[in-house]
């Protein structure tokens, strides 16, 4: 069967081709009995209306904005960090009249086509690691980019917050309450599905930058307070899950001697170390102080954190997109706070 066309139906009823196609994008322009007759061949014909990715090529834009992250679409949906971005970001594309096309590509997957195939205006990059190669398909098709959280791509607005300070701060708050046998538990370092112990080489390996500045961060207060980080216990997740913060806190806490407090680089798995000093008779704050990350699922359990302007980040890049990018600072930096609650006390002396 011959493909119908706007021209097969222009034929059919015996007017232009223009008439035709302002019957699908410029109904105005027609009475509304001529326009009634084109959709009813249209229908007859099998027409469903214009190819709409012909259509973004004849116009110059797609009217979307493209988001790519290293997770899964499960988990983005899940995780309170990433849902408040979302919010953020998809309010400005709702603002402007324009839709989000979300790219999620898992730790490991190391495709490009999909962003090669994406009929989007711009593209904002979220939490990719060290030399993906769809961060090379990104720059390749020369559409305004904005990065979020990691990598920083030079020539190109970054939005983020300073990581290593971030990290300093949250591990200074435990060190200046007292304490001094640390542990830490992080995820997000590799894409290798490593779920263990990391020595200082795997640490300074990591290959997403965000999570490599942070952890930075509290290695150099640690090294400031006069603790020796070789020393420090370091448990790497793969997963960022409240089951994965409850393994992670039972490996740290079955350590002798014991930490005294546990630093996380997110409020999910703070919540699994709490779990696991639960299932362990501990009592926190008093035998053991936790820190999360991010203040997204924090204030209902007590949870001291470092708070991000996560919506407002969303929000940001959405408007650079929007924007084209081209009035960006290439560094946009956002301020963030430690939230002291109660799960952080001096330790038992």
């Amino acid at each position: 069967m011959a493909k119908v066309t706007l021209q097969t139906i222009a034929d059919r009823l015996g007017v232009s081709r223009a008439t035709v196609s302002y019957a699908f994008s410029r109904p105005d322009q027609l009475s509304d009995g001529l326009r009634r007759r084109i959709l009813e061949v249209a229908d007859e014909l099998g027409y469903a209306g214009p190819n709409p990715t012909a259509r973004s090529l004849r116009l110059g834009r797609a009217g979307a904005l493209g988001l790519i992250f290293s997770e899964t679409l499960a988990y983005a949906f899940a995780d309170p960090y990433s849902i408040g971005f979302f919010q953020g970001l998809a309010t400005a594309a709702e603002d402007a009249g324009v839709g989000l096309l979300i790219l999620p590509l898992p730790h490991g997957d190391r495709r490009s086509d999909t962003v090669r195939d994406a009929v989007v205006d711009a593209f904002c990059v979220m939490s990719l690691p060290d030399g993906h190669p769809a961060l090379a398909e990104v720059l390749a098709r020369k559409l305004p980019v904005v990065v979020v959280d990691e990598p920083y791509v030079p020539g190109h607005p970054f939005l983020g917050i300073d990581e290593p300070a971030a990290g300093a701060t949250a591990a200074r708050h435990v060190l200046e309450l007292g304490h001094r046998r640390l542990g830490v538990a992080m995820v997000g370092l590799h894409e290798d599905g490593h779920t263990g112990w990391a020595g200082p080489e795997r640490q300074r390996a990591a290959t997403f930058a965000a999570m490599r500045a942070r952890r930075e961060g509290y290695q150099r207060a640690c090294e400031e307070a006069g603790l020796d980080w070789e020393q420090v216990p370091f448990y790497e997740v793969a997963r960022n899950s409240r089951e994965a913060g409850r393994r992670a806190g039972h490996a740290l806490l079955g350590r002798d001697p014991r930490p005294t407090a546990i630093l996380t680089n997110t409020d999910v798995l703070a919540l699994g170390v709490l779990d696991a000093a639960a299932d362990l008779g501990l009592k926190v704050p008093e035998e053991l102080s936790v820190v999360g990350f991010s203040d997204s699922a924090a204030e209902e359990a007590g949870l001291t954190t470092i708070r991000q302007a996560k919506q407002e980040m969303g929000a940001a890049a959405g408007r650079l997109l929007l924007s084209g990018g081209t009035a960006a600072p290439e560094r946009l930096l956002f301020p963030y706070e430690l939230v002291v609650r109660a799960s952080t006390a001096p330790p038992r002396s």
